[in-house]
């Protein structure tokens, strides 16, 4: 898949899901278990042991699945998610060389940013997208509707708190996308391998993304007189 296609399947799904566990198996698990429930972009986290086996797996036996790599710090580490065949790379801050890298290997990347500064300084790098990260401690919705408002040219993705209560209004206060964690993987739904209830939580943040993009589509719908 090349890389235009990948930065327009994030657009279209509008949902990361960030996986964060304790072992490549539950990897591989939860990343199957969203799958079904419809979000078929995911991210692996560099703490998840042996990343760079799951990121590879992911991709030989599942074709239709966005896999990336997330805390990337460094361009050793984007140098061996992308040969381990990472198809975006993302941080939890701004890392210059690291968004550079990424960009000259044709790759999608997606700094992580908090500041008004910050996420100028991040799209003047060039990157695809702009990750607002934390945002719920931040200010939440209103925080990311004034960064929108500033920089209505710089599609944002919203993570750090999002969840099934906020994640519409994220949508609407102008996010792209979203960037989901815990609130779509819990933790005891991963060691008790409920497949079924991380994908009921998949379908309804799909289903809060859909929401909220209607809101915003009825917004833009000119009004006629009867």
């Amino acid at each position: 898949m090349k890389k235009h296609e990948v930065r327009g399947w994030i657009e279209e799904v509008g949902i990361v899901a960030a996986i964060r566990v304790h072992s490549a198996e539950e990897a591989l698990f939860a990343a199957g278990a969203i799958a079904l429930g419809g979000i078929s972009i995911v991210e692996i986290t560099l703490t998840v042991p042996n990343a760079m086996r799951v990121i590879s797996q992911l991709r030989k036996e599942n074709p239709n699945m966005i896999v990336g790599a997330g805390g990337v710090g460094d361009v050793d580490s984007a140098r061996q998610c992308l040969d381990a065949g990472a198809q975006f790379i993302t941080s939890d801050g701004l890392h210059v060389d690291v968004t550079e890298f990424t960009l000259k290997q044709d790759a999608v990347v997606l700094p992580g940013a908090l500041t008004p500064t910050e996420v100028l300084a991040a799209w003047k790098t060039g990157s695809d997208f702009v990750k607002v990260v934390p945002c719920v401690q931040l200010g939440g919705e209103s925080y990311l509707r004034s960064l929108h408002r500033m920089f209505p040219h710089i599609p944002l993705i919203a993570a750090g708190g999002v969840s099934q209560q906020n994640a519409s209004g994220f949508v609407i206060a102008g996010a792209i996308a979203l960037g989901i964690g815990g609130e779509l993987i819990p933790g005891e739904a991963v060691r008790l391998r409920q497949a079924d209830r991380i994908g009921e939580l998949a379908r309804r943040f799909v289903g809060f993304v859909k929401s909220g993009r209607a809101h915003l589509a009825a917004r833009k719908r000119p009004v006629t007189a009867d």
